[in-house]
């Protein structure tokens, strides 16, 4: 998978990727919204739902991050940023759209940091996110997979992925 795409289709955006130049190289998938992208590059659940529409417009699945900082965790808030991010970010993406999109939860503040959600919150999260893909299509909220991406290792890998909601790991360091 690729770890970006630019919005556009075509043009001069020197350093930019576009889906079609990805799609030409054989790349399976692409992966829009990692937190580093959304931090350093100020890229918005709007630009990530662009970004979308290209990897699918060019028969590329798109690997689509989100997740909450450590302010928005203790403050309470994770879930309305989750929300909101699945809301905007997957907005106009219906039936077959999801059969090519992949959700990961990735917690920021488990990013890097050797710190990982326990089980329990991965799955709250998890099981959150089932239940918003459900409103629309409960079909939809069962074959869509969403991996865990915060930190996950050799030594966690079992029991995240135990987790009936969690359906594999979007692995960055440890691999």
């Amino acid at each position: 998978a690729a770890q970006n795409c630019h919005e556009k289709e075509s043009g001069a955006y020197t350093g930019e990727w576009s889906a079609p130049m990805l799609a030409s190289l054989d790349i399976d998938a692409i992966i829009i919204g990692h937190s580093e992208r959304r931090e350093y590059f100020g890229e918005t659940n709007e630009a990530c739902n662009v970004k979308i529409s290209q990897a699918l417009n060019n028969e590329l699945a798109a690997i689509y991050c989100i997740g909450e900082t450590l302010e928005e965790r203790k403050s309470g808030a994770y879930m309305d940023v989750i929300l909101k991010q699945c809301e905007e970010g997957l907005a106009g993406f219906i039936g077959d759209d999801m059969d090519n999109i992949i959700l990961a939860y990735e917690p920021v503040w488990a990013i890097g940091t050797g710190v990982t959600a326990s089980p329990e919150q991965a799955q709250s999260v998890h099981l959150f996110i089932r239940s918003l893909l459900g409103e629309s299509n409960e079909t939809i909220a069962q074959t869509t997979p969403i991996l865990y991406g915060g930190s996950m290792n050799a030594g966690n890998a079992n029991e995240l992925i135990a987790c009936p909601d969690i359906d594999g790991g979007l692995i960055g360091g440890a691999a």
